[in-house]
């Protein structure tokens, strides 16, 4: 029987073992992690992450042929394939900081797996890396590797969370690089054997290593751009009288651009998004590509003035201040259908709004409370370290009070912002919502889901992101 360990318990890891575990049945997959409270949450009927189609896959497949466990040296000594799904946050502190991806987790993982190995191994980078990473990773193994052999693959995720189960049963194409020697080919061959069990011959592609990294990263930045550029438009449509839901769909009309990623927002968040520009920005300046690194840096100096554009509104269209008062933020997480808040929009809008003094009343059907005082306290890049590295006890904001009910959030507040698109907030009783708003009451639709003319029909003053403005706003500009 073949055996494959993952080290890593995380978005990445938890839900492609379990479709692995699941679509391959002769396979023993174990994820391994040294967090006990994750490998236990993976234990229980609780899993550590919500994931539409998740709980059914790992119900399915646990005790089975796959397996969650804190003994990481065991199992990976034990395994013929290691997928390394661990943590490359953005260094904090010197050389690269702010960009660079911080390699401390992977460079350990590696020097574990050197310990360990008693057998052949193929390892495989299934976290986001920077280019070249494994070209470090074969020195640290083949510098230790006591006899050894090893090949590094890079194999890339490409899933969109909220439809990670979707994206891993069918996926646009699986990803593997190898190096192009006869031991390389094989690793890459042994890989697609697994992914072949499900998924088509001609989606599994197969490149050197460099490109396979690089590809990860091209393909967020591309995404990311695809964010920024409808929504430099959106600020365009507003100072112009269009509407960017029209023009989004004119544009996308066209087949050699197409209608994906082109919804005007707050912005875009997500873990890597971000994170792969900025390690972009790094690698193309260390290459001695100034201009290029420039071009991607526009990429999120636009998703930041689109954060900040929203708060400014929020503030000039409620007199200039918003001192004292309540607004009720519907919506944490950085997209629906998931509980990841990792570098959401939300959290630079809150504190901007908070930054003004304002109190905040906070709903997410999947965000804990813990969650968003973590999130609001927390330094710039530290969520992005293993969770047991992280504050336990967060500061609590005391502005910010989290409710479990939209109308409770918003009960006697002066406005509110709508910031992930969860389908409930299409569905709640505005009516009922104005009623109980203090007047004038103000909805601030970040992410156009709801009908702005029957909100104003009702009473509300709507702003919604690139559409015309209604009088009220022409009056209050924002500034910049």
């Amino acid at each position: 029987m073949v055996k494959i360990c993952c080290i890593g318990a995380g978005y990445v890891g938890g839900p492609t073992m379990a479709v692995i575990a699941l679509k391959c049945p002769k396979i023993e997959v174990v994820v391994v992690d040294i967090s006990v409270s994750r490998i236990t949450a993976w234990n229980s009927e609780q899993l550590p992450i919500y994931e539409p189609g998740l709980d059914d896959v790992v119900k399915e497949c646990r005790g089975r042929n796959l397996f969650f466990s804190t003994d990481v040296e065991k199992h990976v000594a034990e395994a013929d394939i290691v997928f390394v799904s661990v943590n490359t946050p953005t260094k904090t502190t010197g050389l690269g900081a702010g960009k660079a991806a911080d390699l401390t987790y992977w460079e350990s993982a590696a020097r574990m797996i050197a310990d360990v190995s008693k057998s052949d191994k193929i390892v495989v980078e299934k976290s986001t890396v920077p280019v070249k990473t494994a070209e470090a990773i074969e020195k640290i193994l083949t510098h230790n590797s006591k006899g050894i052999n090893y090949q590094i693959l890079s194999n890339p995720e490409f899933l969109a969370e909220g439809t990670a189960i979707q994206d891993l049963f069918h996926p646009d194409r699986v990803l593997i690089g190898g190096r192009e020697t006869p031991a390389g080919l094989k690793a890459v061959q042994a890989l697609k054997d697994v992914y072949a069990q499900w998924v088509p011959d001609e989606r599994i592609l197969t490149t050197n290593l460099w490109s396979a990294e690089l590809s990860k990263l091209a393909a967020n930045a591309f995404l990311a751009q695809r964010i920024s550029s409808v929504n430099a438009m959106s600020a365009l449509c507003e100072a112009t009288g269009a509407d960017v839901t029209q023009v989004a769909y004119a544009v996308g009309k066209d087949s050699r651009i197409g209608q994906k990623f082109l919804n005007a927002s707050v912005g875009f968040g997500g873990s890597c998004f971000q994170k792969d520009i900025l390690n972009l920005v790094y690698i193309c300046e260390c290459n001695g590509l100034p201009e290029v690194a420039e071009y991607w840096k526009q990429v999120i100096k636009v998703n930041d003035y689109q954060k900040n554009r929203f708060v400014n509104r929020v503030v000039a269209s409620m007199f200039n201040t918003v001192s004292n008062k309540k607004i009720a933020v519907l919506g944490f997480a950085f997209k629906k259908d998931t509980g990841d808040t990792r570098e959401t929009p939300a959290i630079d809008v809150c504190k901007g709004l908070l930054g003004d003094k304002a109190r905040l009343s906070i709903y997410d059907p999947q965000v804990t409370e813990d969650q968003i005082q973590r999130d609001l306290t927390m330094n710039k890049f530290d969520w992005d370290h293993p969770i047991h590295l992280q504050p336990t006890s967060p500061t609590t904001v005391k502005q910010v009070s989290v409710v479990w009910d939209a109308y409770e959030a918003t009960k006697d507040a002066h406005a509110v912002c709508i910031l992930t698109e969860w389908d409930e907030f299409k569905k709640l009783d505005y009516k009922r919502i104005f009623d109980n708003m203090q007047k004038p009451a103000f909805v601030f639709d970040g992410r156009n889901i709801v009908n702005a003319d029957e909100l104003r029909q009702i009473g509300f003053i709507v702003y919604s992101i690139g559409k015309p403005l209604d009088s009220w706003l022409k009056d209050m500009p924002a500034v910049a």
